[in-house]
C-alpha cells in the first residue's frame, strides 16, 4: 500500500479530523493550538500527533507544523498574559470561568503553580497538561518580564509540540497498522469523549452539591 493512501482510508471522526487538518495545512495547526491555549476544548495531545501523522504522509512539512503550532501557542499565551496584566488575576478568572468547559479551579491551580515555582513555571508549565494552557494568565497578572515570558513560552511550547508531532510521525511509518486498526482508533476517540463528558457532569454535580445553601429570613 502506498503510504499516502492511508490518510484516505481513515474513517469516522479520526478521518474527518485528518482531512480537515490536511485541508487547513500547517497554519491550520497553528490555529488549533491558538484556540487550545485561549479556550482549551481542543487538546494538543490529539491535534499534534495527528498533524505529525499527516506530515509523515507528505501532506505537510513537519518542521512548519512544529513552527506553526508553536506560534499559535505563543499567540494564545500572549492573549492570556495581557488579559491578566490588564484586569488582574481574580477579575480575569471570573470572566474566563463563564466560558463552557472552563472552571475557576483550573485557573487557580495554574496560579498556585506559578506562585510556587515563579518564572520557571512558565517554561515547565508548558510541558504539563492542565497547566500548559493557563499558566500565562498568572504570569501576566504578576507582570512577569514579557521578554522572559516570551522566551520561556516559545521554548516550552516548541519542546512539547515537537514531542507530540514526532510521536505522530513515528506512527505514520506504520501506515498499514493504521489502516487495519482505524476503526478501533475511532472507538477509542468515542470512548474518550464519553469519559470526558461524564467527568464534566460529575464535576458539575459535585460543585453544586458543595455549594453553600442560600437561606432567607422571614
Amino acid at each position: 500500500m502506498n503510504p499516502s493512501d492511508s490518510l484516505d482510508r481513515l474513517t469516522g471522526i479520526v478521518g474527518v479530523a485528518a482531512h480537515l487538518m490536511g485541508s487547513l495545512g500547517e497554519w491550520g495547526v497553528g490555529l488549533f493550538t491558538f484556540l487550545e491555549t485561549v479556550i482549551p476544548p481542543i487538546p494538543s495531545e490529539v491535534i499534534l500527533p495527528l498533524a505529525g501523522f499527516i506530515s509523515s504522509q507528505g501532506s505537510m512539512n513537519i518542521i512548519l507544523v512544529i513552527v506553526a503550532g508553536t506560534v499559535g501557542a505563543y499567540l494564545g499565551g500572549m492573549v492570556l498574559y495581557f488579559l491578566g496584566a490588564a484586569l488582574g488575576l481574580d477579575r480575569s478568572i471570573r470572566i474566563l470561568a463563564k466560558l463552557p468547559l472552563v472552571y475557576r479551579e483550573d485557573f487557580e491551580k495554574a496560579a498556585a503553580w506559578f506562585a510556587r515555582h515563579g518564572r520557571s513555571a512558565v517554561f515547565f508549565g508548558r510541558l504539563i497538561p492542565g497547566i500548559r494552557s493557563l499558566i500565562s494568565l498568572p504570569a501576566g497578572a504578576e507582570r512577569m518580564n514579557f521578554g522572559i515570558f516570551s522566551i520561556f513560552t516559545v521554548a516550552g511550547s516548541a519542546i512539547w509540540n515537537a514531542l507530540l508531532v514526532y510521536l505522530g510521525a513515528a506512527l505514520g511509518s506504520q501506515y498499514a497498522l493504521v489502516d487495519r486498526y482505524s476503526n478501533y482508533l475511532n472507538y477509542a476517540v468515542y470512548l474518550a469523549a464519553v469519559v470526558f463528558i461524564g467527568f464534566l457532569i460529575v464535576r458539575a454535580i459535585r460543585r453544586r452539591s458543595h455549594a453553600p445553601a442560600i437561606t432567607t429570613n422571614r
